[in-house]
C-alpha cells in the first residue's frame, strides 16, 4: 500500500443537499501539497465524499477534448459530477452508462464561482461504479445516521457556548465554529432532509 493511500482522507456520506451548500473550502497548513477541504454546514470537513444516487442524464461538454457531465439525484437534491481526461475511468462510465441507472461515486469536492458571485459546488469523481437499489437504499440510511451524528455534535457544541458550564470538560469543535461563522443556513434544515430521506424509501416501499 502507497503512502498515498495510507493517508487518503475518509469520505464523507453527505446528502446532495449539504453537499452543495458547502461553498467555503480551506486548507489546514500552508504546504501546496496539503488537502483541500470543504467545510460541511453541520460541523465538519470533507476531503471526500461518498454518494449514491440515481444518474439521470450525461452530457459531453468538453471543447477540445471529452469532459462529461453528470446528473446525480438523491431524495434531497441533484449532485453535479464532471470527469475529463485526468479521471478517465469514470468518464468512462460517464460516457458508457445509459440514464437512469444507480450510481455509487467516491471523489472530491470542487468549487466554482460564477459570474454572479454565487458559488457552485460539485464532484471530482475518483471511481464511479453502478450499483443495485439496496446499495442506494442502504446509503440513503448510513448518511442518515451519519448527517444526525454531525447536527447532534453540533447541537451539543452549541448549547455549550450559550450556556457554558462551569468548569466543563466538553471538547472544542473547531469546524461547528467554523461553519456558524460562514453559514447561514441552521443545522435543522439538514433534519428535515434527512427525514425527507427516509420518508422517500418509505414511500418506494409502499409502492413496491
Amino acid at each position: 500500500m502507497s503512502q498515498a493511500e495510507l493517508t487518503r482522507e475518509v469520505a464523507r456520506r453527505v446528502f446532495a443537499s449539504e453537499f452543495n451548500d458547502s461553498t467555503y473550502t480551506f486548507k489546514e497548513s500552508d504546504d501546496e501539497r496539503a488537502p483541500n477541504y470543504a467545510l460541511l454546514p453541520t460541523g465538519d470537513r470533507a476531503n471526500r465524499a461518498f454518494i449514491v444516487g440515481t444518474l439521470t442524464e450525461t452530457e459531453d461538454v468538453g471543447d477540445e477534448s471529452e469532459y462529461w457531465r453528470g446528473r446525480v439525484v438523491d431524495p434531497t437534491g441533484t449532485f453535479f459530477v464532471y470527469a475529463g481526461q485526468y479521471q478517465p475511468e469514470a468518464a468512462a462510465v460517464l460516457r458508457d452508462t445509459e440514464p437512469p441507472a444507480y450510481v455509487a461515486i467516491v471523489g472530491k469536492p470542487r468549487t466554482y464561482e460564477t459570474e454572479d458571485g454565487s458559488v457552485n459546488v460539485s464532484v471530482r469523481p475518483e471511481s464511479i461504479s453502478i450499483v443495485d437499489d439496496a446499495t442506494r437504499n442502504r446509503w440513503v440510511v448510513e448518511t442518515a445516521e451519519r448527517t444526525i451524528d454531525r447536527i447532534e455534535a453540533f447541537e451539543e457544541w452549541e448549547a455549550e457556548q450559550e450556556a457554558p458550564e462551569s468548569g466543563s470538560t466538553a471538547p472544542g469543535n473547531e469546524y461547528a465554529q467554523m461553519a456558524r461563522e460562514r453559514y447561514d443556513s441552521p443545522v435543522e434544515n439538514y433534519r428535515r432532509d434527512v427525514i425527507l430521506a427516509l420518508e422517500s424509501l418509505e414511500d418506494l416501499e409502499a409502492t413496491a
